[in-house]
Protein backbone atom coordinates (compact mmCIF):
# COMPACT_ATOMS: atom_id res chain seq x y z
CA UNK A 1 0.00 0.00 0.00
CA UNK A 2 1.34 3.36 -0.68
CA UNK A 3 2.42 5.70 2.04
CA UNK A 4 -0.31 8.37 0.69
CA UNK A 5 -3.55 5.54 1.11
CA UNK A 6 -1.86 4.91 4.37
CA UNK A 7 -2.23 8.60 5.19
CA UNK A 8 -5.81 8.73 4.33
CA UNK A 9 -6.32 5.39 5.46
CA UNK A 10 -5.51 6.27 8.84
CA UNK A 11 -7.23 10.09 9.09
CA UNK A 12 -9.79 8.42 7.39
CA UNK A 13 -9.89 5.96 10.52
CA UNK A 14 -9.31 8.49 13.35
CA UNK A 15 -12.27 10.63 11.72
CA UNK A 16 -14.80 7.21 11.41
CA UNK A 17 -13.78 6.61 15.68
CA UNK A 18 -14.30 10.30 16.27
CA UNK A 19 -17.50 9.91 14.55
CA UNK A 20 -18.28 6.93 16.03
CA UNK A 21 -17.61 7.96 19.27
CA UNK A 22 -19.50 11.52 19.49
CA UNK A 23 -22.64 9.77 18.27
CA UNK A 24 -22.66 6.56 20.50
CA UNK A 25 -21.70 9.18 23.51
CA UNK A 26 -24.29 11.65 21.86
CA UNK A 27 -27.20 8.78 21.97
CA UNK A 28 -26.15 7.54 25.53
CA UNK A 29 -26.36 10.66 26.66
CA UNK A 30 -29.92 11.96 25.00
CA UNK A 31 -31.46 8.24 25.98
CA UNK A 32 -30.31 8.51 29.33
CA UNK A 33 -31.35 12.22 29.99
CA UNK A 34 -34.34 11.70 28.29
CA UNK A 35 -35.33 8.82 30.55
CA UNK A 36 -33.88 10.85 33.69
CA UNK A 37 -35.71 13.20 32.37
CA UNK A 38 -38.94 11.40 31.89
CA UNK A 39 -38.98 9.58 35.34
CA UNK A 40 -37.88 13.93 37.11
CA UNK A 41 -41.19 14.58 35.18
CA UNK A 42 -43.22 11.90 36.65
CA UNK A 43 -42.08 12.18 40.08
CA UNK A 44 -43.11 16.34 39.67
CA UNK A 45 -46.33 15.14 38.50
CA UNK A 46 -47.28 12.70 40.54
CA UNK A 47 -45.94 14.76 43.70
CA UNK A 48 -47.97 17.88 42.33
CA UNK A 49 -51.18 16.42 42.04
CA UNK A 50 -50.73 14.34 44.77
CA UNK A 51 -50.24 17.63 47.09
CA UNK A 52 -53.05 19.10 45.58
CA UNK A 53 -54.81 16.28 45.79
CA UNK A 54 -54.40 16.34 49.39
CA UNK A 55 -54.70 19.75 50.11
CA UNK A 56 -58.28 19.76 48.33
CA UNK A 57 -59.21 16.45 50.42
CA UNK A 58 -57.91 18.30 53.50
CA UNK A 59 -59.37 21.53 53.18
CA UNK A 60 -62.51 20.78 51.30
CA UNK A 61 -62.15 24.17 49.34
CA UNK A 62 -59.52 25.67 47.13
CA UNK A 63 -59.20 28.81 48.92
CA UNK A 64 -55.61 29.32 50.12
CA UNK A 65 -54.31 26.55 47.53
CA UNK A 66 -51.56 29.54 46.51
CA UNK A 67 -49.53 28.89 48.88
CA UNK A 68 -49.39 25.15 47.88
CA UNK A 69 -48.84 26.20 44.02
CA UNK A 70 -46.04 28.66 44.96
CA UNK A 71 -44.17 26.02 47.20
CA UNK A 72 -44.29 23.15 44.62
CA UNK A 73 -43.10 25.62 41.80
CA UNK A 74 -40.66 26.39 43.45
CA UNK A 75 -39.04 22.81 44.56
CA UNK A 76 -40.04 21.09 41.03
CA UNK A 77 -39.17 24.19 39.22
CA UNK A 78 -42.51 23.95 37.11
CA UNK A 79 -44.89 26.34 35.81
CA UNK A 80 -48.08 25.66 37.34
CA UNK A 81 -51.45 26.85 36.46
CA UNK A 82 -55.15 25.40 38.46
CA UNK A 83 -58.86 26.63 37.70
CA UNK A 84 -61.88 24.96 38.46
CA UNK A 85 -64.51 24.77 35.44
CA UNK A 86 -66.65 27.45 37.63
CA UNK A 87 -64.44 30.10 39.28
CA UNK A 88 -61.94 29.77 36.06
CA UNK A 89 -57.72 29.90 37.09
CA UNK A 90 -57.00 30.43 40.70
CA UNK A 91 -53.34 30.74 40.54
CA UNK A 92 -50.32 30.68 38.22
CA UNK A 93 -47.11 30.67 40.08
CA UNK A 94 -45.84 32.63 37.19
CA UNK A 95 -47.58 35.67 38.92
CA UNK A 96 -47.23 34.36 42.27
CA UNK A 97 -43.38 34.29 41.85
CA UNK A 98 -43.31 38.26 40.77
CA UNK A 99 -42.65 37.06 37.03
CA UNK A 100 -44.26 38.27 33.60
CA UNK A 101 -46.85 34.97 32.50
CA UNK A 102 -45.18 33.26 30.10
CA UNK A 103 -47.26 31.21 27.16
CA UNK A 104 -48.25 28.09 28.39
CA UNK A 105 -47.36 24.74 27.37
CA UNK A 106 -48.28 22.24 25.01
CA UNK A 107 -49.16 19.20 27.06
CA UNK A 108 -52.48 18.35 27.81
CA UNK A 109 -54.14 19.69 31.33
CA UNK A 110 -54.31 17.08 34.37
CA UNK A 111 -57.59 16.67 36.19
CA UNK A 112 -56.96 16.52 40.39
CA UNK A 113 -60.52 15.59 41.91
CA UNK A 114 -60.03 15.57 45.60
CA UNK A 115 -63.62 13.86 46.58
CA UNK A 116 -63.32 10.58 48.30
CA UNK A 117 -64.56 7.46 46.17
CA UNK A 118 -67.53 5.44 48.30
CA UNK A 119 -66.38 2.20 49.30
CA UNK A 120 -69.74 0.04 50.18
CA UNK A 121 -69.32 -3.36 51.90
CA UNK A 122 -70.42 -6.48 50.14
CA UNK A 123 -72.74 -8.29 52.75
CA UNK A 124 -75.01 -6.04 52.85
CA UNK A 125 -78.93 -6.00 51.62
CA UNK A 126 -79.76 -2.85 49.50
CA UNK A 127 -82.20 -1.78 51.82
CA UNK A 128 -78.78 -1.11 53.86
CA UNK A 129 -76.63 0.00 51.43
CA UNK A 130 -78.90 3.17 50.62
CA UNK A 131 -79.24 4.15 54.14
CA UNK A 132 -75.37 3.86 54.28
CA UNK A 133 -75.03 6.01 51.05
CA UNK A 134 -77.58 8.55 52.47
CA UNK A 135 -75.38 8.76 56.16
CA UNK A 136 -72.30 9.50 53.80
CA UNK A 137 -73.84 11.57 51.58
CA UNK A 138 -75.43 14.10 54.51
CA UNK A 139 -71.50 13.27 56.73
CA UNK A 140 -69.54 13.79 53.75
CA UNK A 141 -70.63 17.39 53.28
CA UNK A 142 -71.48 18.80 56.62
CA UNK A 143 -67.65 17.28 56.85
CA UNK A 144 -66.16 19.20 54.17
CA UNK A 145 -68.63 22.27 54.87
CA UNK A 146 -67.37 22.82 58.01
CA UNK A 147 -63.46 22.04 57.04
CA UNK A 148 -63.77 24.99 54.11
CA UNK A 149 -65.18 27.01 57.25
CA UNK A 150 -62.05 26.28 59.21
CA UNK A 151 -59.77 26.98 56.27
CA UNK A 152 -61.32 30.28 55.59
CA UNK A 153 -61.57 31.18 59.55
CA UNK A 154 -57.53 30.16 59.52
CA UNK A 155 -57.75 26.77 61.11
CA UNK A 156 -55.76 23.90 60.36
CA UNK A 157 -57.78 20.98 59.33
CA UNK A 158 -57.08 17.56 60.30
CA UNK A 159 -58.09 14.61 58.41
CA UNK A 160 -58.29 10.90 59.68
CA UNK A 161 -60.06 7.93 57.66
CA UNK A 162 -63.45 7.14 58.20
CA UNK A 163 -65.72 4.47 57.44
CA UNK A 164 -66.22 3.57 53.88
CA UNK A 165 -63.57 5.50 52.61
CA UNK A 166 -65.70 9.27 53.78
CA UNK A 167 -62.57 11.06 55.52
CA UNK A 168 -63.68 12.57 58.70
CA UNK A 169 -62.28 16.50 59.06
CA UNK A 170 -61.99 18.22 61.96
CA UNK A 171 -60.68 21.16 63.74
CA UNK A 172 -56.81 20.66 64.22
CA UNK A 173 -56.28 23.60 65.83
CA UNK A 174 -56.65 27.81 65.67
CA UNK A 175 -53.60 28.96 63.28
CA UNK A 176 -51.07 32.05 65.44
CA UNK A 177 -53.29 35.34 64.46
CA UNK A 178 -56.59 33.70 63.39
CA UNK A 179 -60.27 35.54 63.67
CA UNK A 180 -62.37 32.99 66.05
CA UNK A 181 -65.16 31.27 63.90
CA UNK A 182 -64.84 27.62 65.02
CA UNK A 183 -68.03 27.81 66.78
CA UNK A 184 -70.29 28.66 63.69
CA UNK A 185 -68.65 26.06 62.01
CA UNK A 186 -69.08 23.61 64.22
CA UNK A 187 -72.99 25.07 63.70
CA UNK A 188 -72.68 25.02 60.16
CA UNK A 189 -71.79 21.56 60.19
CA UNK A 190 -74.73 20.19 62.23
CA UNK A 191 -77.69 22.40 60.98
CA UNK A 192 -80.27 20.37 59.52
CA UNK A 193 -80.40 21.13 55.28
CA UNK A 194 -82.65 20.17 53.38
CA UNK A 195 -79.80 18.51 51.19
CA UNK A 196 -79.21 15.72 53.59
CA UNK A 197 -83.44 14.57 53.13
CA UNK A 198 -82.92 15.12 49.25
CA UNK A 199 -79.46 12.74 49.66
CA UNK A 200 -81.97 10.02 51.42
CA UNK A 201 -84.97 10.24 48.43
CA UNK A 202 -82.19 9.97 46.08
CA UNK A 203 -80.92 6.92 46.96
CA UNK A 204 -83.98 4.93 47.19
CA UNK A 205 -83.99 5.19 43.22
CA UNK A 206 -80.98 2.66 43.25
CA UNK A 207 -83.38 -0.15 45.59
CA UNK A 208 -84.62 -0.86 42.53
CA UNK A 209 -81.24 -2.29 40.63
CA UNK A 210 -80.07 -5.21 40.11
CA UNK A 211 -77.45 -6.69 43.10
CA UNK A 212 -74.54 -6.36 40.80
CA UNK A 213 -75.09 -3.00 39.72
CA UNK A 214 -76.16 -1.29 43.27
CA UNK A 215 -72.77 -0.29 44.31
CA UNK A 216 -72.07 1.67 40.79
CA UNK A 217 -75.66 3.12 41.58
CA UNK A 218 -75.32 4.32 44.95
CA UNK A 219 -71.54 5.65 44.17
CA UNK A 220 -72.84 7.74 41.26
CA UNK A 221 -75.53 9.15 43.58
CA UNK A 222 -72.64 10.03 46.24
CA UNK A 223 -70.50 11.92 43.53
CA UNK A 224 -73.83 13.61 42.08
CA UNK A 225 -74.72 14.78 45.37
CA UNK A 226 -71.50 15.41 47.15
CA UNK A 227 -70.38 17.75 43.98
CA UNK A 228 -72.67 20.99 45.12
CA UNK A 229 -70.55 20.88 48.54
CA UNK A 230 -67.31 19.16 48.11
CA UNK A 231 -64.29 21.47 45.86
CA UNK A 232 -64.78 21.12 42.44
CA UNK A 233 -62.58 19.01 40.02
CA UNK A 234 -59.20 20.72 39.80
CA UNK A 235 -57.74 21.42 35.96
CA UNK A 236 -53.53 21.73 36.64
CA UNK A 237 -51.36 22.97 33.70
CA UNK A 238 -47.86 22.67 33.65
CA UNK A 239 -45.00 23.96 31.57
CA UNK A 240 -44.64 26.96 29.16
CA UNK A 241 -42.92 27.20 25.58
CA UNK A 242 -39.97 28.93 26.48
CA UNK A 243 -38.75 25.80 29.27
CA UNK A 244 -35.12 25.56 28.66
CA UNK A 245 -35.27 21.83 29.87
CA UNK A 246 -32.49 20.03 30.54
CA UNK A 247 -29.05 20.32 28.80
CA UNK A 248 -26.40 17.33 28.03
CA UNK A 249 -23.73 16.82 30.35
CA UNK A 250 -20.94 18.63 29.15
CA UNK A 251 -18.64 16.29 31.82
CA UNK A 252 -18.70 12.88 29.52
CA UNK A 253 -18.71 14.97 26.17
CA UNK A 254 -15.20 16.80 27.07
CA UNK A 255 -13.84 12.92 28.13
CA UNK A 256 -14.65 11.45 25.05
CA UNK A 257 -13.48 14.57 23.44
CA UNK A 258 -10.41 14.25 25.24
CA UNK A 259 -10.08 10.29 24.31
CA UNK A 260 -10.58 11.17 20.83
CA UNK A 261 -7.92 13.56 20.44
CA UNK A 262 -5.39 11.27 22.32
CA UNK A 263 -5.95 8.43 19.37
CA UNK A 264 -6.06 11.51 16.80
CA UNK A 265 -2.13 12.58 18.80
CA UNK A 266 -1.09 8.89 19.09
CA UNK A 267 -2.26 8.54 15.52
CA UNK A 268 -0.35 11.53 13.89
CA UNK A 269 2.79 10.59 16.64
CA UNK A 270 2.98 6.60 14.96
CA UNK A 271 2.28 8.62 11.49
CA UNK A 272 5.77 11.32 12.11
CA UNK A 273 7.49 8.01 13.02
CA UNK A 274 7.01 6.42 9.82
CA UNK A 275 8.12 9.27 7.98
CA UNK A 276 10.28 11.05 10.20
CA UNK A 277 12.67 7.20 10.72
CA UNK A 278 13.70 7.25 6.78
CA UNK A 279 14.35 10.56 6.87
CA UNK A 280 16.38 10.86 9.46
CA UNK A 281 17.94 7.90 7.98
CA UNK A 282 18.63 9.83 4.79
CA UNK A 283 19.24 12.98 6.00
CA UNK A 284 22.56 11.14 7.96
CA UNK A 285 23.53 9.28 5.01
CA UNK A 286 23.26 11.99 2.81
CA UNK A 287 25.50 13.89 5.27
CA UNK A 288 27.87 11.08 5.10
CA UNK A 289 27.71 11.29 1.37
CA UNK A 290 28.01 14.82 1.30
CA UNK A 291 31.23 13.82 4.12
CA UNK A 292 32.65 11.53 1.02
CA UNK A 293 31.33 8.29 2.52
CA UNK A 294 30.13 6.82 -0.74
CA UNK A 295 29.62 3.68 0.85
CA UNK A 296 26.73 4.62 3.16
CA UNK A 297 22.95 3.30 1.96
CA UNK A 298 19.24 3.53 3.36
CA UNK A 299 17.16 0.58 4.48
CA UNK A 300 14.74 0.14 1.92
CA UNK A 301 12.00 -1.73 2.47
CA UNK A 302 8.16 -1.54 1.58
CA UNK A 303 6.83 -0.63 -1.72
CA UNK A 304 5.62 2.52 -0.78
CA UNK A 305 7.06 6.31 -1.73
CA UNK A 306 9.10 6.07 1.05
CA UNK A 307 10.88 2.86 0.04
CA UNK A 308 10.52 4.28 -3.85
CA UNK A 309 12.98 7.50 -2.28
CA UNK A 310 15.58 5.13 -0.38
CA UNK A 311 16.09 3.26 -3.28
CA UNK A 312 16.28 6.03 -5.43
CA UNK A 313 19.20 7.05 -2.87
CA UNK A 314 21.05 3.92 -3.10
CA UNK A 315 20.85 4.03 -6.80
CA UNK A 316 22.37 7.88 -6.65
CA UNK A 317 24.38 6.59 -4.08
CA UNK A 318 25.79 3.85 -6.09
CA UNK A 319 25.97 5.48 -9.27
CA UNK A 320 28.15 7.86 -7.13
CA UNK A 321 30.69 5.35 -5.98
CA UNK A 322 30.75 4.07 -9.40
CA UNK A 323 31.25 7.61 -11.31
CA UNK A 324 34.32 8.16 -8.55
CA UNK A 325 35.80 4.69 -9.06
CA UNK A 326 35.70 5.21 -12.25
CA UNK A 327 37.52 8.73 -11.77
CA UNK A 328 40.30 6.75 -9.92
CA UNK A 329 40.50 4.15 -12.51
CA UNK A 330 40.80 6.74 -15.22
CA UNK A 331 43.60 8.67 -13.43
CA UNK A 332 45.31 5.36 -13.00
CA UNK A 333 44.52 4.40 -16.67
CA UNK A 334 46.02 7.29 -17.47
CA UNK A 335 49.47 7.51 -15.65
CA UNK A 336 49.70 3.93 -16.74
CA UNK A 337 49.30 5.41 -20.08
CA UNK A 338 52.01 7.95 -19.70
CA UNK A 339 54.15 6.86 -17.70
CA UNK A 340 55.98 3.74 -19.60
CA UNK A 341 56.07 6.01 -22.85
CA UNK A 342 57.84 9.13 -20.98
CA UNK A 343 59.98 7.01 -19.22
CA UNK A 344 61.52 5.97 -22.36
CA UNK A 345 61.72 8.89 -23.83
CA UNK A 346 63.21 10.23 -20.98
CA UNK A 347 65.90 7.61 -20.54
CA UNK A 348 66.70 8.00 -24.75
CA UNK A 349 67.01 11.77 -23.79
CA UNK A 350 69.45 11.36 -20.94
CA UNK A 351 71.19 8.70 -23.00
CA UNK A 352 71.74 11.44 -26.10
CA UNK A 353 72.68 14.21 -23.24
CA UNK A 354 75.44 11.57 -22.00
CA UNK A 355 76.64 10.50 -25.48
CA UNK A 356 75.31 6.79 -24.47
CA UNK A 357 73.82 6.97 -27.83
CA UNK A 358 73.87 8.99 -30.92
CA UNK A 359 71.28 10.71 -32.21
CA UNK A 360 70.63 8.97 -35.70
CA UNK A 361 67.50 9.08 -37.99
CA UNK A 362 66.11 5.75 -36.93
CA UNK A 363 66.38 6.59 -33.57
CA UNK A 364 65.13 10.05 -33.62
CA UNK A 365 61.93 8.41 -36.00
CA UNK A 366 61.40 6.06 -33.06
CA UNK A 367 61.44 8.96 -30.56
CA UNK A 368 58.57 10.98 -33.21
CA UNK A 369 56.43 8.24 -33.11
CA UNK A 370 56.29 8.16 -28.97
CA UNK A 371 56.03 11.81 -29.19
CA UNK A 372 52.71 10.85 -31.42
CA UNK A 373 51.42 8.21 -29.69
CA UNK A 374 51.03 10.39 -26.36
CA UNK A 375 49.56 13.48 -28.57
CA UNK A 376 46.80 10.92 -29.62
CA UNK A 377 46.13 10.24 -26.26
CA UNK A 378 45.84 13.19 -25.06
CA UNK A 379 43.64 14.23 -28.03
CA UNK A 380 41.25 11.44 -27.61
CA UNK A 381 40.98 12.36 -23.75
CA UNK A 382 40.24 15.66 -24.96
CA UNK A 383 37.88 14.93 -27.26
CA UNK A 384 36.07 12.09 -24.90
CA UNK A 385 36.08 14.72 -22.00
CA UNK A 386 34.32 17.13 -24.49
CA UNK A 387 31.77 14.40 -25.86
CA UNK A 388 30.85 13.67 -22.63
CA UNK A 389 30.19 17.01 -21.20
CA UNK A 390 28.64 17.68 -24.31
CA UNK A 391 30.64 20.54 -25.19
CA UNK A 392 31.88 18.71 -28.45
CA UNK A 393 31.40 20.83 -31.54
CA UNK A 394 29.28 19.44 -34.23
CA UNK A 395 29.21 20.18 -38.14
CA UNK A 396 25.63 18.87 -38.73
CA UNK A 397 24.54 17.95 -42.57
CA UNK A 398 23.39 16.01 -45.29
CA UNK A 399 25.11 13.23 -46.19
CA UNK A 400 25.33 10.01 -47.72
CA UNK A 401 26.15 6.90 -45.64
CA UNK A 402 27.70 5.46 -48.88
CA UNK A 403 30.03 7.88 -49.18
CA UNK A 404 30.55 7.78 -45.47
CA UNK A 405 31.41 3.94 -45.98
CA UNK A 406 33.66 4.10 -48.67
CA UNK A 407 35.70 6.92 -47.30
CA UNK A 408 36.38 4.36 -44.28
CA UNK A 409 37.10 1.65 -46.42
CA UNK A 410 40.19 4.00 -48.49
CA UNK A 411 41.20 5.26 -45.37
CA UNK A 412 42.47 1.81 -43.58
CA UNK A 413 42.67 -0.06 -46.64
CA UNK A 414 46.46 0.54 -46.51
CA UNK A 415 46.97 -0.63 -43.14
CA UNK A 416 44.60 -3.40 -43.73
CA UNK A 417 47.13 -4.60 -46.44
CA UNK A 418 50.03 -4.13 -44.47
CA UNK A 419 48.34 -6.42 -41.47
CA UNK A 420 47.27 -9.02 -44.34
CA UNK A 421 43.72 -8.25 -43.44
CA UNK A 422 40.88 -8.49 -46.33
CA UNK A 423 39.21 -5.16 -46.10
CA UNK A 424 36.39 -5.18 -48.18
CA UNK A 425 32.11 -3.41 -48.60
CA UNK A 426 28.88 -4.77 -49.02
CA UNK A 427 25.57 -3.31 -49.56
CA UNK A 428 26.61 -0.04 -50.74
CA UNK A 429 24.94 -0.33 -54.26
CA UNK A 430 23.76 2.24 -56.47
CA UNK A 431 21.15 5.10 -55.14
CA UNK A 432 21.71 7.36 -52.12
CA UNK A 433 21.42 6.30 -47.94
CA UNK A 434 20.79 10.35 -46.67
CA UNK A 435 22.33 10.72 -42.89
CA UNK A 436 21.87 13.69 -40.53
CA UNK A 437 25.02 14.51 -39.11
CA UNK A 438 28.84 15.32 -38.90
CA UNK A 439 30.73 13.53 -41.63
CA UNK A 440 34.08 14.26 -39.96
CA UNK A 441 32.84 13.25 -36.85
CA UNK A 442 31.25 9.52 -37.67
CA UNK A 443 34.24 8.91 -40.42
CA UNK A 444 35.97 9.22 -36.99
CA UNK A 445 33.88 7.09 -34.79
CA UNK A 446 33.87 4.37 -37.98
CA UNK A 447 37.09 4.64 -38.15
CA UNK A 448 37.70 3.83 -34.29
CA UNK A 449 35.64 0.47 -34.88
CA UNK A 450 37.23 -0.32 -38.68
CA UNK A 451 40.66 0.40 -36.29
CA UNK A 452 39.81 -1.96 -33.52
CA UNK A 453 38.55 -5.13 -36.00
CA UNK A 454 42.12 -4.65 -38.34
CA UNK A 455 44.38 -4.55 -35.09
CA UNK A 456 42.46 -7.74 -33.71
CA UNK A 457 41.91 -9.65 -37.20
CA UNK A 458 44.79 -12.37 -38.16
CA UNK A 459 46.68 -11.94 -41.28
CA UNK A 460 44.76 -13.67 -43.67
CA UNK A 461 41.21 -12.98 -42.02
CA UNK A 462 38.86 -10.88 -43.24
CA UNK A 463 36.79 -7.06 -42.26
CA UNK A 464 33.97 -6.29 -43.71
CA UNK A 465 31.63 -2.95 -44.30
CA UNK A 466 27.89 -3.61 -44.28
CA UNK A 467 25.60 -0.80 -45.14
CA UNK A 468 21.69 -1.12 -44.28
CA UNK A 469 18.84 0.77 -44.60
CA UNK A 470 15.73 -0.94 -42.80
CA UNK A 471 13.06 0.35 -40.40
CA UNK A 472 13.80 3.94 -40.78
CA UNK A 473 17.27 3.16 -39.62
CA UNK A 474 20.78 3.45 -40.76
CA UNK A 475 22.73 0.40 -39.89
CA UNK A 476 26.59 0.37 -40.43
CA UNK A 477 28.20 -2.97 -39.27
CA UNK A 478 31.71 -3.72 -38.94
CA UNK A 479 32.52 -7.69 -39.05
CA UNK A 480 35.41 -9.17 -38.79
CA UNK A 481 37.26 -12.80 -38.34
CA UNK A 482 39.19 -12.34 -35.35
CA UNK A 483 39.65 -14.05 -32.66
CA UNK A 484 36.10 -12.83 -30.77
CA UNK A 485 35.38 -11.20 -27.40
CA UNK A 486 34.71 -13.55 -24.07
CA UNK A 487 30.94 -12.39 -23.11
CA UNK A 488 32.41 -11.76 -19.57
CA UNK A 489 34.60 -9.27 -21.39
CA UNK A 490 31.45 -7.34 -23.34
CA UNK A 491 29.95 -5.20 -20.38
CA UNK A 492 33.77 -3.56 -19.98
CA UNK A 493 34.18 -3.04 -23.95
CA UNK A 494 33.41 0.67 -23.86
CA UNK A 495 35.10 1.78 -20.62
CA UNK A 496 37.77 3.84 -20.65
CA UNK A 497 41.66 2.43 -21.17
CA UNK A 498 40.21 -0.35 -21.20
CA UNK A 499 41.52 -3.87 -23.31
CA UNK A 500 40.71 -7.29 -23.43
CA UNK A 501 45.00 -8.06 -23.15
CA UNK A 502 45.46 -7.46 -19.33
CA UNK A 503 49.44 -6.66 -20.41
CA UNK A 504 48.01 -4.29 -22.23
CA UNK A 505 50.68 -4.47 -24.90
CA UNK A 506 50.91 -1.91 -27.68
CA UNK A 507 50.50 -4.52 -30.55
CA UNK A 508 46.80 -6.33 -29.69
CA UNK A 509 45.48 -2.74 -28.53
CA UNK A 510 45.41 1.08 -28.87
CA UNK A 511 44.86 3.33 -26.49
CA UNK A 512 41.87 2.28 -25.18
CA UNK A 513 39.70 5.39 -25.89
CA UNK A 514 38.39 4.43 -29.52
CA UNK A 515 35.37 2.17 -28.53
CA UNK A 516 34.37 4.73 -25.75
CA UNK A 517 34.90 7.57 -28.05
CA UNK A 518 32.99 6.15 -30.97
CA UNK A 519 30.04 5.50 -28.66
CA UNK A 520 29.63 8.90 -27.57
CA UNK A 521 29.57 10.26 -31.13
CA UNK A 522 26.51 8.19 -32.12
CA UNK A 523 25.00 9.01 -29.18
CA UNK A 524 25.43 12.57 -29.57
CA UNK A 525 23.67 11.48 -33.00
CA UNK A 526 20.82 9.79 -31.16
CA UNK A 527 22.00 6.25 -32.46
CA UNK A 528 23.42 3.32 -30.69
CA UNK A 529 26.15 0.96 -31.18
CA UNK A 530 25.49 -2.76 -30.67
CA UNK A 531 28.33 -5.48 -29.91
CA UNK A 532 28.03 -9.40 -30.55
CA UNK A 533 30.80 -11.64 -30.58
CA UNK A 534 31.84 -15.25 -30.36
CA UNK A 535 35.17 -16.48 -29.48
CA UNK A 536 36.99 -17.93 -32.56
CA UNK A 537 34.45 -16.89 -34.56
CA UNK A 538 34.53 -12.75 -34.74
CA UNK A 539 32.78 -10.29 -34.19
CA UNK A 540 30.43 -7.68 -35.22
CA UNK A 541 29.90 -3.76 -33.83
CA UNK A 542 27.03 -2.59 -35.48
CA UNK A 543 26.42 1.60 -35.59
CA UNK A 544 22.58 2.13 -35.83
CA UNK A 545 21.39 5.49 -36.55
CA UNK A 546 18.40 7.41 -37.33
CA UNK A 547 17.40 8.16 -41.13
CA UNK A 548 15.87 11.36 -41.55
CA UNK A 549 12.39 11.85 -42.47
CA UNK A 550 10.73 14.65 -45.10
CA UNK A 551 14.08 16.07 -45.85
CA UNK A 552 17.18 17.41 -43.12
CA UNK A 553 18.30 20.87 -43.59
CA UNK A 554 22.25 21.90 -43.44
CA UNK A 555 24.24 23.49 -41.03
CA UNK A 556 22.71 26.88 -43.00
CA UNK A 557 19.32 25.91 -42.27
CA UNK A 558 18.43 24.73 -46.35
CA UNK A 559 16.72 22.25 -46.55
CA UNK A 560 18.39 19.02 -48.25
CA UNK A 561 16.09 16.31 -49.82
Amino acid sequence: MSFRLRVFALVLLVAVAATAATAWLTLRQVTGQLRESAAADRQSVARITGELHAYGSTHGTWDGVAATVRALSRETGQRIRVGTGGQGQIADSDTLLGRDPRPGGTAPPLLVDPRPRLALPENFDPGSLTKITGTMIHEYGAGVTYAACLTRAGHTVTVRPGKYGVPVLQDGGKAPGAPAGSASCARAESAPTAVSRENLAATATCRTTRAPELHHCLQRVFTERTAAVGPQPLTVRLGAVDDAGQTLAAGPTALVAAGVAAAALACALLLSRAVLRPVRALTAASRGLGEGDLGRRVPASGKDEIGELGRSFNRMAGSLQDSEERQRRLVGDIAHELRTPLANLRGYLEALQDGVLEADAELLDSLHEEVLLQQRIVDDLQDLALAEAGALTYHRRSLDARELVEACRTAHSARAAAAGVALEVRGAGPGTVRLHGDPDRLRQALGNLVGNAVRHTAPGGGVRLELEERDEKVRIAVRDTGSGIPAADLPHLFDRFWRADAARGRTTGGSGLGLSIARQIVADHHGAVEVASEVGVGSVFTVVLPAPRGGVRDQHGRLDP
